[in-house]
């Protein structure tokens, strides 16, 4: 049974919730075109907010050793954002990265290097492991798409938390509309902030209790520490011209930085789990999402995205390798890791989740302006 696509860009039918219009384009691309694209055009506008976002975090920086926290995964998107904090922007940030166990060879040198040479501080947070490995194994049982939350749970966490127990009041993170304009649809990967559904799958499927786990809620993050302790986070790369190739190409030229075959592979575990996990068991490839985000933006064409999609997510080689990497770090084995690819699908709907807040949040934030991108 063929799958319809977009005839803008690649998002077809593996999303169950999308929709085209008459001409057969699709409702991301039509959310982007209304939202995001006119964000994007008006420079005037960007450079302005962007000026005085630096000036604030400069103000509130005086007689403290660093101006704002920068988190880095040692992935594109952050790597490019620290070097325009230190160099365009004249901030002083601190780095902040957190080891969730993951952490790929190309990813310690890229955050290595950048930080070396742009001579920054770097804090670096080391996730308990024995709690993180039966969070990990707790969602590989629970058999929902969504595996990789524990690592990016883990990740924004424990950075609220530093900035609340520090005073910091500005987070700049890497994300941005440039690259991630399309969202991945929420059935294949639901909200990572969820405390609620992380508790009741690790109630449900691990053997430890979370001591040292760093947990956070979506309440917390989104209205306790923004509107109550003034903790504001920032995408500074929405405000410049943010060409992903270009930058890439930059920081090898003069960081020595480490080219990704794909976004997020600086996660052995990321890179595990988006290029085999989900499309072979679920069916759900992300690169549709990422090269759509670029076909909309100008930096890759439909028929190049196409094209691209013809070959395999992963090569017999290296998913021998991962396979056998991801079992013995889990210290499981290799028929068991299979047991678990085998067994009935799941969703997030499955188990106790927070989704009513986070719908009603969405719809708050749209008709406030602050929400620009699309449906997930």
């Amino acid at each position: 049974m063929s799958n319809k696509i977009c005839a803008n860009c690649v998002m077809d039918e593996t999303d169950s919730s999308i929709t085209f219009d008459n001409m057969g384009v699709c409702d991301h691309c039509n959310s982007f075109k209304k939202y995001i694209k006119p964000f994007l055009e008006d420079d005037t506008k960007k450079k302005n907010k962007l000026s005085k976002i630096i000036n604030q975090m400069k103000l509130s920086g005086e007689g403290k050793d660093f101006d704002c926290i920068i988190g880095m995964s040692g992935g594109i998107d952050s790597s490019y954002l620290v070097y325009l904090a230190k160099v365009k922007f004249g901030l002083r940030p601190l780095v902040f990265h957190v080891d969730a166990g993951w952490n790929s060879q190309q990813a310690i040198n890229n955050i290595e290097k950048l930080v070396d040479k742009l001579k920054l501080d770097l804090f670096t947070e080391v996730i308990d492991w024995e709690e993180m490995k039966d969070l990990q194994l707790s969602f590989f049982k629970s058999g929902v798409s969504h595996i990789d939350t524990p690592q990016d749970h883990a990740f924004f966490a424990t950075m609220y938390k530093f900035a609340n127990n520090y005073n910091v009041k500005h987070i700049l993170t890497g994300g941005n509309y440039s690259t991630e304009c399309i969202r991945n649809p929420l059935e294949w990967m639901y909200y990572q902030s969820d405390s609620t559904q992380i508790k009741d799958i690790h109630n449900l499927f691990g053997k430890y209790p979370l001591k040292k786990f760093p947990l956070t809620n979506i309440l917390w993050h989104k209205v306790f520490l923004p509107y109550y302790k003034g903790i504001k986070v920032y995408r500074p790369l929405d405000y410049v011209k943010y060409n992903k190739e270009d930058a890439t190409q930059f920081l090898v030229d003069n960081y020595e930085f480490q080219r990704y075959p794909q976004k997020h592979f600086e996660s052995r575990f990321t890179r595990f789990y988006e290029s085999y996990w989900l499309p072979q068991k679920f069916g759900y490839d992300c690169r549709k999402v990422q090269y759509s985000s670029l076909i909309l933006t100008d930096q890759m064409t439909r028929t190049e995205a196409l094209d691209r999609l013809q070959s395999p997510t992963f090569d017999s080689y290296s998913l021998r390798e991962d396979f056998k990497y991801i079992a013995n770090k889990l210290d499981i084995s290799e028929d068991q890791l299979l047991t678990y690819f085998e067994s009935k699908n799941k969703t997030y709907k499955d188990y106790k989740n927070q989704m009513w807040i986070y719908s009603i949040g969405a719809k708050i934030l749209r008709i406030l302006g602050v929400e620009k991108g699309g449906k997930r």
